[in-house]
C-alpha cells in the first residue's frame, strides 16, 4: 500500500469514528478527550503528569555566530570568493570575521595542510566571536 491510500485509510478511519476513542459513560463524560479526560493547564493529560518536556534553549549570540561563521569558512576555505553576507545569514561584523579567518586559514592550509586550518577556523572564530559578543550585543545596529 502506498504512503499516499495509508494516510487517506487513516483519515478515513478517524473520520468515521471521531476523535473519542470509547462510547461516553459513567466514567467517560461525552465530549472528553483522551483515556483520562481533558489535558491539564499544564498541556499534559492528566496520564502523563510529571512529565513535561523542557523548553527549548536559546543559543547565545557568540555560539551562534560561531557555528554560523564555522560552517561558511570551511565552505569558503576552497573557492576564491566568499560570497554574500546576507545570503549566509550573517551580519557585517560577522562577514568580518569570516574574511578574517578564511584569509589566515588559506595561508595556514598552505602552510600546514587542510586538518591544521581546519583547527585555525574553529580556534579563531570562537576567540572572535566571544570579542564581538562579550557584552551580549555588539552595538546598537544588530547587523554590524
Amino acid at each position: 500500500m502506498s504512503a499516499l491510500a495509508a494516510g487517506l485509510a487513516l483519515l478515513t478511519g478517524v473520520a468515521a469514528t471521531g476523535c473519542d476513542s470509547g462510547p461516553p459513560g459513567p466514567t467517560r463524560p461525552h465530549g472528553a478527550s483522551g483515556p483520562s479526560g481533558p489535558p491539564s493547564a499544564s498541556g499534559a493529560s492528566a496520564g502523563t503528569a510529571g512529565r513535561v518536556s523542557p523548553a527549548p534553549s536559546a543559543t547565545a549570540p557568540e555560539e551562534l555566530c560561531t557555528r554560523l561563521v564555522t560552517h561558511w569558512a570551511r565552505r569558503a576555505l576552497d573557492t576564491p570568493t566568499y560570497g554574500d553576507y546576507q545570503s549566509m545569514g550573517l551580519s557585517n561584523g560577522q562577514y568580518e570575521i569570516l574574511r578574517t579567518v578564511v584569509d589566515a586559514a588559506r595561508a595556514e592550509k598552505k602552510r600546514q595542510g587542510e586538518s591544521a586550518a581546519n583547527e585555525l577556523i574553529e580556534r579563531q572564530t570562537r576567540s572572535a566571536c566571544a570579542d564581538r559578543y562579550r557584552t551580549g550585543e555588539p552595538d546598537k545596529d544588530p547587523w554590524r
